[in-house]
């Protein structure tokens, strides 16, 4: 990787000039992300609302498990004056109308709507006794960039039209593409984390990240969504890890009355435990129904059921000061401290147990895998050091072997890589496999027209 703090300057110019732009409004995530997001303050803090008045958003709240608002004890600043209350995300602003938010009486003291897509009339947000609540409509620029969001999910596997002007690249020069990806990624991730910390802290930060990076691709939104109901603030208000870890478990939706009595002994003594925990909790605690997690249980290798990811979190949950203590600081000797913790860590249940009904497995399964770990060092820590100290971060981010080829990485390579004799000299670590995706997504995911008009072949002439 090239090691001026500034190299990733020449990669975001090359990525400004592609001009590629969606013919069509991209279509809206489902309305839990768009919460989830908001939450994570993935928007930032500072907006204007309909009506012109500037409101910056001093608490984002709590979760609401209940019906009603969404968040609940949130705090803003509207002209000057303080206000607190709960506070409502939307689609669009016709949905405080079309969801009945207008005549619930749950809704009169919400003090701020959130809404992502302008409407085609006029729209008020008006509580049940009448009162006007100020609505935000977030810009769609801050909602693409928040989202990373390309045209298209995924580009066909064949050789692009930049495979040939990259094949006549020398090595090098390629190289110094990669790297250039790449240092642009690590410093994108790190003003994402800067959002994220700002709205919650380096503790929840870290805390949401370790759940995300647990939840793998299909359930990156449900992890990541049970660690901001179960924060770490919430956690610390339970008395034993014990409760905490049946909290996590019940909060996710993953136990019922009598789970425990279709299971083998070892599960049933382990499932009984939480149950007698989380009953208690449960009255106050239970999601509505509208508010379940959106977890996906099929198309997944046993190590990667969300049970299991869960009960990975719960063992760090478990081992909290352990885990976050090395985060809070950034050397390569607090690095080398965390990695070895996450991949050390063990669960008396999880280690032999794929979910919360199976027979013990024979053998001990890591529950944080190397390769695991090594993804959330290159997404979280890495960019989190790179926003105060760039070429220590790019030198530990160099150093991070590369895991098996995803699938994503593999079309990636085919499509910019073409049949390079050295292909395998770009593949070797994780950092040049973070390059070949982030080049992928902002170039040939950004493209319609399966590389027929697409700019990036002719860019690459001049590089």
């Amino acid at each position: 990787m090239a090691s001026t703090a500034a190299s990733h300057s020449r990669y975001a110019a090359l990525r400004t000039a592609s001009g590629v732009v969606a013919e069509d409004p991209r279509p809206l995530p489902k309305e839990l992300e768009l919460q989830a997001l908001w939450f994570a303050g993935a928007f930032g803090r500072d907006f204007v609302t309909a009506a012109g008045r500037k409101v910056r958003i001093v608490q984002f709240g709590e979760w609401n498990h209940a019906a009603g608002p969404d968040f609940l004890h949130a705090a803003i600043d509207l002209d000057g004056t303080i206000h607190t209350g709960p506070l409502e995300i939307d689609t669009h602003p016709g949905d405080w109308e079309a969801h009945g938010h207008a005549t619930n009486p749950a809704f009169n003291e919400v003090i701020l709507h959130v809404v992502f897509a302008p409407g085609s009339k006029t729209h008020f947000s008006r509580s049940h006794d009448g009162r006007d609540i100020p609505a935000v409509l977030v810009p769609p620029e801050l909602l693409d960039d928040a989202l990373g969001r390309p045209v298209t999910s995924q580009a066909a596997s064949h050789h692009g039209r930049c495979a040939v002007p990259l094949a006549e690249l020398a090595a090098d020069r390629v190289h110094d593409l990669l790297a250039e990806a790449a240092r642009f990624r690590l410093a994108h991730k790190g003003s994402q984390l800067t959002h994220l910390e700002d709205s919650h802290g380096f503790e929840e930060a870290l805390w949401q990240s370790l759940a995300r990076a647990l939840g793998y691709g299909p359930n990156k939104l449900a992890m990541t969504l049970l660690a901001q109901r179960a924060s770490r603030r919430r956690l610390r208000g339970l008395r034993t890890n014990d409760i905490r870890e049946a909290f996590l478990f019940g909060l996710a939706g993953f136990l019922t009355a009598g789970i425990h009595e279709q299971c083998p002994p070892d599960s049933r003594r382990y499932l009984g435990a939480l149950w007698n925990d989380w009953w208690k909790l449960r009255p106050d605690h239970e999601p509505d129904a509208s508010r379940a997690l959106p977890w996906t249980f099929s198309g997944l290798r046993p190590q990667n059921h969300p049970h299991r990811r869960l009960g990975a979190l719960a063992a760090i949950s478990g081992d909290w000061k352990k885990i976050s203590t090395p985060a809070q600081k950034h050397t390569p000797s607090r690095l080398k401290t965390l990695s070895e913790r996450l991949v050390a860590l063990e669960h008396d249940f999880w280690t032999r147990h794929y979910t919360l009904t199976a027979k013990p497995s024979a053998k001990p399964v890591a529950l944080f895998g190397k390769a695991r770990v090594h993804e959330f060092l290159a997404n979280y820590y890495l960019p989190a050091w790179a926003r105060h100290d760039p070429e220590a971060a790019a030198h530990a981010y160099r150093k991070l072997p590369a895991g098996t080829l995803s699938d994503a990485v593999r079309r990636a390579a085919t499509r910019l890589l073409g049949n390079r004799p050295d292909q395998g000299l770009f593949l070797k670590k994780l950092w040049q496999h973070q390059a070949l995706l982030q080049v992928y997504r902002d170039f040939c995911l950004e493209d319609s027209s399966d590389c027929d008009d697409c700019p990036f072949p002719q860019q690459l002439l001049q590089w």
